[in-house]
This record gives C-alpha cells, sequence and structure tokens, in this order.
C-alpha cells in the first residue's frame, strides 16, 4: 500500500490548494534527479512526491482519495474486478472498494471505465479471468507533464548575436541556446526541462547595454563630436557588435543627429547606425568668443527659417 499521499507532503488533511502547490514544489526541487544525479532514493522520493501531487492537486482526485483513500477509483488501490457469479455473458462481479460491489454488463464496462477518467484501460480486461489493468504497463495513472513558465534576462550581445548561455531557472542550471535576433518579450520552448517533465516556456528579457541600442535589426550607437570635427570633418573609429572596430569618415559639415549607415553590420542582416551628437565647448574667454563671432559674421545661417513654427 503507498504512503498517505498527505505525509508525503508534509502535510495535513486540511491543507489549502495553496499549501498542496508550495509542499510540491519545495520538494520536488529537493529530490529532482537533475540535482540529484545517481541518487536512486531521491529518484523514487521524486516519484513519490509527483505521484502524491498528480492526485491532491486534483480537486476531483483529491475529493475521490479523502473518500475512499488508496481504495478509490483510479488509484493503485483500486485493484480491479473479481470473478463474478455465473459465466461470461451473465455479467461480471465489479469491485472498486470496501462494500462497493456489483453486477457489470461487460458492454457497458467501457463507459463506466471512461467515467472514471480510466479509459483505455477496458483493453486490459479479460472477460474469462476478471482481471484488470494495462497489459505490459504500470496500473498507476498518471497526469501529463505540466508545461512551465519562467522568465530569464540574458545579455544584450547574446540577443543580438545567438549563443549559449547557463541560467539559474528554478534553482538548478539550465543551458539555453539563444537563436540569433531574439526580441524583448520572446518566449523559448525547452523540452522536457520543467520539473514535472513538461516544457519550460522561457519568456526572455534583454539586458540594456551600455552604449549600442537596437531598432528592430538595426543597432544604433551615438557617436560625439566636437564642433570643429563637426564643422571640418574628421575620422572616428568605432565598435561594432561582433568585437571590431571600424574607421568611419565623418564629412565636413555633418549636423548633430545626423546618421552614418555601417550596411551589414546590424543584427540578422541589418545594419549600423552612427548617430552624430555634437559637444559644444564652453566659451569664457574674450578671445575664444571673438572668434565665435566672426566665425559667424563669416558663415550666418539662419537655421529656423524652415520650419513651420518659425
Amino acid at each position: 500500500m503507498p504512503r498517505d499521499y498527505y505525509e508525503v507532503l508534509g502535510l495535513s488533511r486540511g491543507a489549502s490548494e495553496e499549501d498542496i502547490k508550495k509542499a510540491y514544489r519545495k520538494l520536488a526541487r529537493q529530490y529532482h534527479p537533475d540535482r540529484n544525479p545517481g541518487d536512486k532514493s531521491a529518484e523514487a522520493k521524486f516519484k513519490e512526491v509527483q505521484e502524491a501531487y498528480d492526485v491532491l492537486g486534483d480537486k476531483d482526485k483529491r475529493k475521490q482519495y479523502d473518500q475512499f483513500g488508496h481504495a478509490g477509483p483510479g488509484f493503485a488501490g483500486a485493484s480491479g474486478f473479481g470473478g463474478g457469479p455465473g459465466a461470461a455473458g451473465q455479467g461480471f462481479h465489479f469491485h472498486w472498494g470496501p462494500g462497493a460491489t456489483g453486477n457489470v454488463n461487460p458492454e457497458d464496462l467501457g463507459e463506466i471505465l471512461r467515467q472514471f477518467g480510466m479509459g483505455g484501460m477496458e483493453a486490459g480486461f479479460d472477460p474469462m479471468f476478471g482481471t484488470a489493468g494495462r497489459r505490459g504497463r504500470g496500473r498507476t495513472r498518471r497526469t501529463m507533464p505540466q508545461d512551465v513558465e519562467a522568465e530569464a534576462t540574458i545579455p544584450f550581445l547574446v540577443a543580438a548575436q545567438g549563443g549559449k548561455v547557463s541560467l539559474n531557472i528554478g534553482g538548478r542550471e539550465v543551458e539555453v541556446k539563444v537563436p540569433p535576433g531574439i526580441e524583448e518579450g520572446k518566449k523559448l520552448r525547452l523540452a522536457g526541462q520543467a520539473p514535472s517533465g513538461g516544457d519550460l516556456l522561457l519568456r526572455i528579457h534583454i539586458e540594456p547595454h551600455p552604449y549600442f541600442q537596437r531598432e528592430g535589426n538595426n543597432i544604433i550607437l551615438e557617436v560625439p563630436l566636437s564642433l570643429p570635427e563637426a564643422v571640418l570633418g574628421t575620422k572616428v573609429d568605432v565598435p561594432t557588435i561582433d568585437g571590431q572596430h571600424l574607421s568611419v569618415r565623418i564629412p565636413p559639415g555633418t549636423s548633430s543627429g545626423a546618421r552614418l549607415r555601417l550596411r551589414g553590420k546590424g543584427i540578422a542582416g541589418g545594419d549600423q547606425f552612427i548617430t552624430v551628437k555634437i559637444v559644444v565647448p564652453r566659451v569664457e574667454d574674450a578671445r575664444s568668443r571673438e572668434l565665435i563671432e566672426e566665425f559667424a559674421r563669416l558663415h550666418p545661417q539662419r537655421p529656423r527659417d524652415e520650419l513651420h513654427w518659425s
């Protein structure tokens, strides 16, 4: 006879649904095979915890278990069918638990089993001997593995270029293969990585980068220029997401906010854009002021004349 399911989870019979979930998660993490490689005792306890949660975590199954214990329908203690009086064709003696007996016509057996959530067992019923079970399979019913959602934050460059990253998910290390160009909020499905054996659906968040920004598959890099560099033109070395540094020519007369394109240096065939930001010096001495005023007289500008609100 299996241990009492409440005892397995360390709970009383009046435990709430939330108490059951918390106890299961704690014990499943503690005894999970990934955290106890080669430990047969931990593996057995993990299976025992899983079996207890399969029942207590389901309202209908828990109700049946509270009423009948392991002898209830659908549990390992619901031990089958005895040979009925008379011969096949007169019905079979059907036994669910203490005091619950009756004669069941074989034609109705499949429907009865389905009503008790045991559809498929009729294939293992032998009308000659009155035996029940799944031929060649264990008789303990297990729920389907459940998918689990989690969140993880990955580095900007891994999201842009792809690669493998080791993440701590639910207290265990999981190696995740990230496809190039994954976007904020997208989900990755990790087959069989959930504690129950289902899939782990990982919602991805991306760390900000110190100087790169992203627009779709394009990379944006802000490059500060001095006023003389912007006026006279210059060359600057700029980084790219693949670790290279490229020399870029800034043409004379480049305005703040102008963009220069580096083709194919973005994400998955996108481009990298250099956004110019002109840094204006503070003029505090008289001579510098005179030079700027003279420059203004030589190169008069009215940059707001073309604006609608001017």
